[in-house]
């Protein structure tokens, strides 16, 4: 493929573009039996480039490879890539033979007479085995038709309409441009045009051999280069759509208008810039909601190194990083909490800061003139007792960067603390992406009516119980996006969802349960010891199922 960046950005566009219209025309009216082939074909080539997209990943942002850190690469990458083609061959199979995907359980009705579908984990051992204690289901909208689960996207052969879609991918994630590819090519019938950030385009080599089977079929091109191709893209009259994944600043630069001026008088006039559709995937304030109760000691670590968890991840440059921590400031344990989140801070060394602008950003968001960062690294912090009216820029800028505030309110009840940071989540904290709630077990076992209207209350694409949201982005199985109802003049954390394997019509958000103590440590725990030995035992298992396979993973799980 053409590096974009040293040619004219319309000429090359127009070429590819040509091949994918052509693309486009077949994958209107192909066959589940042909969409299912071309997954199926794309299963072995990902396994192939997986050590060598694991290798770039981790030098490019200065992780050693055979260190359990180097999990986060292998998990966040070609695992997450593997399980998604997996997924989406066995639903085609399932729509071949039963005409609707096999669900793993029968849809309920909640306390509140909401449509729950559940989805995790799906219907073998494998996903019993590795979210073990855990499990997931999708809430409808409050009006959905009970009746009519499925998106009708999965009879390609009713599309009339042949489309183009350019998807400006991710930089931080190495696997969200590749599964944001497939679910425009698989879910969308849409053929793509993949723009690699500049940041990760390193990859552009491993994906176009990855993902092989689709370029051949002329359903992707990949590309890269700077804002003149971004530009080109967007302009481009044969793209039909854009998907993009970034800052919801990046998203109102390309639809209203880089310049502020023009770009506000818009917006203000609702004449956008672009008129093609758009969806997106953008920041969060990331909340996560401690209900205040009587925990063991073992339960109270075990929540405060799931926070850790989900700040370090790598780096703390993922839009679902925890940016917002929501305490009672009469929890008698609150300081107990916040003092084992800075523990295990310092049990973890700080990491290279490999996304542009970090130390900007960590300035801005600790109020720091300057930072010593020799080596391009940055401290984890956590700022304490943050309040609106001090520090408005902690709760309505997603800092990026591994920074981490903590707020208290003043209700001490459970419930009354509950209903209350569920108001101050949704109204004083940017973003609709994604929240957690860590609970006492005698609150979920003696209000769960109270319990549902919370979730039912938050407006979040995922709401999660005393577990990181980045499992739910990496299951693969669940939608994936912000709280429906958004727009391009207020896109909050984004517009649409991806993944969702199942087609599920009718989204409102996922809620994943999980334990307040996970049975062996997750491996996405900074202190797990040998989680890349889990990871790649994971990409084995996807890559061919077998129950031999469960042993492997099991054996370094329980080691960890």
């Amino acid at each position: 493929m053409p590096d974009f960046s040293t040619a004219d950005p319309t000429q090359a566009l127009d070429a590819a573009v040509a091949d994918l219209g052509a693309g486009a025309q077949q994958l209107a009216a192909m066959t589940l039996d042909k969409r299912c082939e071309l997954v199926d074909a794309c299963i072995p080539a990902v396994a192939r480039n997986a050590s060598d997209w694991v290798a770039e990943a981790c030098r490019a942002k200065r992780i050693a490879p055979d260190r359990a850190i180097a999990a986060e690469e292998i998990l966040a990458g070609p695992a997450n890539l593997l399980r998604y083609l997996r997924l989406l061959s066995s639903v085609f199979r399932d729509v071949q033979q039963k005409g609707t995907p096999t669900l793993p359980g029968r849809p309920h009705k909640n306390s509140l007479g909401r449509t729950c579908v559940p989805i995790l984990p799906i219907s073998d051992l494998y996903d019993s085995m590795v979210f073990m204690g855990l499990k997931a289901e999708v809430w409808l909208q409050p009006d959905a038709d009970d009746q009519s689960l499925f998106s009708d996207c999965l009879q390609p052969a009713t599309a009339t309409t042949a489309k183009v879609a350019g998807v400006l991918g991710a930089g931080n994630v190495s696997a969200i441009p590749v599964t944001d590819t497939l679910y425009k090519i698989f879910h969308e019938s849409e053929a793509v045009l993949l723009k690699l950030n500049p940041v990760n385009e390193y990859l552009e080599p491993v994906f176009n051999d990855a993902l092989r089977p689709l370029i051949d079929a002329n359903l992707l091109r990949i590309v890269r280069g700077g804002r003149e191709v971004g530009d080109a893209m967007v302009r481009h009259s044969a793209i039909d759509t854009l998907h993009l994944t970034g800052s919801h600043l990046t998203h109102d630069t390309i639809v209203w208008g880089s310049d502020h001026d023009e770009r506000t008088k818009r917006q203000q006039e609702g004449q956008p810039l672009v008129t093609k559709p758009v969806t997106s995937e953008l920041g969060n304030v990331t909340p996560w909601i401690v209900v205040p109760g009587n925990y063991t000691k073992k339960q109270l670590r075990a929540q405060a190194e799931h926070v850790v968890a989900s700040i370090v991840n790598n780096g703390s440059f993922n839009c679902i990083a925890t940016k917002m921590i929501v305490t009672s400031r009469g929890w008698p344990q609150r300081e107990d909490f916040l003092d084992l989140i800075d523990m295990f801070f310092k049990a973890i060394p700080p990491r290279f800061a490999y996304y542009p602008g970090a130390l900007d950003r960590f300035k801005r968001a600790t109020g720091r003139s300057s930072v010593k960062t020799d080596d391009g690294s940055l401290p984890w912090t956590l700022i304490r007792d943050a309040r609106p009216d001090e520090s408005p820029h902690l709760f309505v800028e997603e800092s990026f960067v591994c920074v981490c505030a903590e707020t208290a309110l003043d209700e001490s009840s459970p419930t009354a603390f509950l209903d209350k940071a569920v108001e101050f989540v949704n109204d004083r904290l940017f973003g609709t992406l994604s929240a957690t709630l860590t609970l006492p077990n005698d609150f979920r076992a003696t209000h769960a009516a109270a319990l549902d209207r919370a979730i039912g209350q938050l407006r979040y694409g995922s709401v999660c119980i005393n577990q990181w949201s980045g499992i739910v982005y990496g299951m693969m199985t669940p939608p994936w996006g912000g709280f429906p109802g958004t727009s391009l003049a207020d896109p909050q954390s984004g517009i649409g969802s991806v993944h969702n394997t199942f087609f599920l019509d009718q989204v409102e958000k996922t809620v994943l349960y999980g334990p307040l103590c996970n049975l062996m440590k997750p491996a996405w725990f900074a202190s797990h010891r040998t989680a890349h030995k889990v990871a790649w035992n994971l990409v084995d298992l996807y890559r061919q199922p077998k129950l031999a396979k469960l042993l492997p993973v099991s054996f370094n799980a329980m080691r960890g």
